[in-house]
């Protein structure tokens, strides 16, 4: 039996389909769709995104998609693995919370004491005038009948109303502006580019990880079983149906807070 590769040229011969043809339906590279018919699957990068590619190839022709499965293990190419360089510590986010809330305690304690110290000297004062005068009035008034009470008197004898403290503001939430970040619930190929078209990732991710990026320093974004990838921006979800193919994902970050197809 003929390779995949070779299936795949017959098949598209046949149907009088060029290469060019191939590449503008799939949505795909012309150098991706030779690779595909050459079976050269190390110029198309890891495993996950290369069956992916060659099933949406095998579904345009007609093919059995199970061929994906022929793809030989050592032919696979798995790039190294690179560490972001915005990935924050676990420990490092746990201490900013700490010293949010210790500057909210402080910031409450400098509020509410001076009211309370204030409130308490007034208070005292008052008792002590009232005293006073109650002392005068005894020895060199003379007696009065029994009568109601002066209006002030009885003012000055209601308990005094303490001041509320004034409510601290709240803690500012921690700003996320301006932050990417891709949470995978699955294995995943993932390209970042910077706008100088340096690579910042190009790694294969098993499921359970999280990358985290600079809004302002990512360009263009691949992901291979895009299925399993979750992409926030700014803390909000993002909803990339209209940049997958094939279960691959192109787009392009762009300045107005959302997503651009890729230029072709």
């Amino acid at each position: 039996m003929s390779g995949v590769g070779e299936r795949l040229r017959v098949a598209r011969e046949q149907a009088g389909l060029r290469l060019a043809d191939v590449a503008s339906r799939l949505r795909m590279q012309l150098r991706v769709v030779e690779a595909l018919e050459a079976e050269d699957w190390g110029r198309l990068g890891a495993q996950v995104f290369v069956r992916g590619q060659l099933r949406s190839y095998l579904r345009l022709l007609g093919l059995p998609e199970s061929l994906a499965d022929t793809i030989p293990e050592a032919t696979q190419v798995r790039p190294p693995e690179l560490t972001p360089r915005t990935y924050t510590p676990p420990m490092q986010r746990m201490l900013d919370k700490a010293m949010g809330r210790a500057v909210y305690v402080v910031i409450t304690a400098l509020i509410v004491v001076p009211v309370w110290v204030a409130t308490r000297q007034h208070v005292d004062d008052t008792g002590e005038i009232t005293a006073s005068l109650g002392v005068l009035g005894d020895e060199a008034a003379p007696a009065q009948p029994v009568g109601p009470r002066p209006v002030t008197a009885s003012l000055g004898a209601l308990p005094k109303r303490a001041l509320a403290p004034v409510p601290a503001a709240e803690p500012a939430a921690r700003d996320q502006a301006g932050r990417l970040t891709l949470r995978f619930s699955g294995p995943s190929w993932v390209e970042i580019v910077g706008h100088d078209g340096r690579r910042i990732e190009s790694a294969e991710v098993p499921a359970g990880q999280q990358r985290e990026f600079a809004t302002a320093d990512v360009h263009r974004i691949v992901l291979g079983n895009a299925g399993a990838v979750e992409v926030l921006r700014d803390g909000v979800v993002q909803d990339l149906s209209e940049f997958r193919r094939s279960n691959v994902a192109r787009f392009e970050v762009s300045s107005d807070r959302g997503f651009a197809p890729v230029a072709e």
